[in-house]
């Protein structure tokens, strides 16, 4: 029996190596069932229940063979397909994650290869550098396709265009334009050598081992050369040029491609198909706030909603609503490169705008506070290209309006805590009454539709005129008033 339960588990091992791990587990049991039947058919071979159970494990051997042997011609064979990428904007922190994300998937795919479709003006450098250290650890091929025509990848685009293991574009493409740039301050000569050559250093650190023109691809970074598709191939600075994915594919399939670790891969991807990788929701959002435009404006929105809050205690909603906005500007604003010089230009537009209330100074304050909120706008981030900084026309659009609200809404409030309180105890004082009983020097008033209980120290007739001077304890104290004063008016 040991040896017959022994060949079982052989014969049982060598089945579950099938393309159904699902079917190999139910042969196992099946044969754990079959050999206690067996063994227990030996001792007890006239046993009717015995029999019985050693019939059942026949079938259910005879089962399990029939469905190991029809998976092998109807189970589908899974192969590997290509995961594409789409990068359409700035280079930023969301997209550097989107691009980490898509190889992981690819890499835990098995997939043949990472598509990385590009079009962008540009980026950030350290967001730059995370992927491409990235694609250089990339345990899956990646192919970077600028795409499509009419597209460009410059700046940091060219780097991570560069970095790839197969690198390509559309025809009307271009690419280039990569030297480095430091918004906001001027270099001077050491600073923009030393900033030219660690971008340089950092480009022929991976070009070199891509097998690529190391001389051409450092001149748009010391000179800021651009190249249409033709040149960048002719100059050896991308591997193909292909009309759409699908002629891509077709080139590359049955290629050779070596890895940054020196090791060589063959390209299998004639039948490959490619599958979209898009963007999560959190990065969509993402992507949508680290817009500077929208996240000046989000900004905005939210001070105006937490100031009207402050105006109406209690209203709830607009306090709800204007610290959601500012919390997500912030967040924003904290990805992207930001200045303080700008927070401190906005911040000195709010102070301006309420000495514009308090002070007449015929909208001289305030038009003042307009230019800085416009001025602290444009400065507020410090993107290296336009793309990533807030527009001219967004800053006015946002600032004026934003201003003259802003003004609108101080001088409202102002008014309203000058004013005099006109209900309550408080609302009674100044007010004229008439007597109801004389007053000596204690009686009746009747004064704001109700009758009170009033004191009077130089005593007053029935039916004259009193005004109310104070209120203690629900007892008002009125004096005399000339005749002639209507009731119900105020009198300081």
């Amino acid at each position: 029996m040991i040896s017959a339960m022994s060949a079982n588990k052989r014969l049982s091992e060598e089945e579950t190596e099938g393309p159904s791990p699902a079917l190999g587990r139910l042969w196992r049991r099946v044969m754990e069932v079959s050999c206690v039947s067996q063994n227990r058919s030996g001792r007890c071979a006239r046993n009717p229940r015995q029999k019985a159970a050693r019939g059942r494990a026949s079938v259910l051997q005879l089962g399990a063979v029939a469905l190991c042997f029809c998976s092998l011609f109807l189970v589908p064979r899974v192969h590997a397909d290509v995961v594409r990428v789409i990068i359409d904007g700035t280079i930023n922190p969301v997209s550097a994650e989107h691009i980490e994300r898509g190889i992981d998937r690819a890499a835990d795919q098995h997939a043949q290869a990472v598509l990385i479709e590009l079009r962008t003006p540009g980026g950030l450098v350290d967001s730059t550098r995370e992927i491409i250290a990235k694609i250089l650890g990339s345990p899956v091929p990646v192919i970077v396709y600028v795409a499509p025509s009419g597209s460009r990848a410059a700046s940091a685009g060219f780097y991570i265009l560069e970095s790839a293991d197969v690198s390509a574009m559309a025809p009307g493409t271009n690419t280039g334009a990569a030297h480095p740039v430091l918004m906001g301050t001027t270099m001077d000569p050491v600073m923009k050598e030393k900033l030219e050559n660690d971008s340089a250093a950092f480009m022929r650190s991976f070009v070199a081992k891509r097998g690529r023109n190391v001389e051409v691809a450092e001149s748009a970074v010391r000179q800021s050369k651009s190249f249409t598709d033709s040149e960048a191939l002719q100059q050896h600075l991308i591997d193909y040029v292909a009309k759409d994915e699908t002629d891509l594919l077709r080139q590359l399939d049955g290629k050779s491609v070596t890895r940054f670790d020196g090791k060589t891969t063959v390209l299998h991807l004639g039948s490959a198909q490619i599958v979209n990788y898009g963007m999560s929701l959190k990065e969509q959002i993402l992507a949508f706030l680290m817009d500077p435009n929208i996240a000046f404006l989000i900004l905005m929105i939210g001070a105006a909603a937490i100031y009207a809050e402050f105006n109406h205690p209690g209203a709830v909603i607009p306090g709800v609503v204007g610290f959601i906005f500012v919390m997500l500007a912030i967040f924003a604003l904290n990805l992207l490169p930001l200045r303080f010089a700008g927070v401190a230009l906005i911040v000195g537009a709010f102070i301006l705008f309420a000495l514009e209330v308090k002070f007449a100074t015929h909208g001289a304050l305030g038009a003042g506070g307009t230019a800085m909120l416009i001025l602290g706008a444009l400065l507020l981030v410090d993107g290296p290209i336009p793309q990533m900084r807030i527009h001219l026309t967004t800053a006015v659009a946002v600032s004026v309006p934003f201003a003259l609200i802003t003004i609108f809404l101080l001088k409202i409030a102002v008014r309203a805590r000058m004013r005099k309180v006109v209900t309550g105890e408080l609302g009674l004082i100044g007010e004229v009454g008439v007597a109801r009983t004389p007053l000596r020097p204690d009686g009746k008033v009747f004064v704001h539709g109700e009758l009170w209980n009033a004191r009077c120290d130089s005593g007053v007739d029935a039916g004259e005129s009193v005004r109310v001077a104070a209120v203690r304890d629900l007892v008002l104290t009125v004096d005399r008033v000339p005749a002639g004063v209507p009731v119900g008016s105020r009198m300081n």
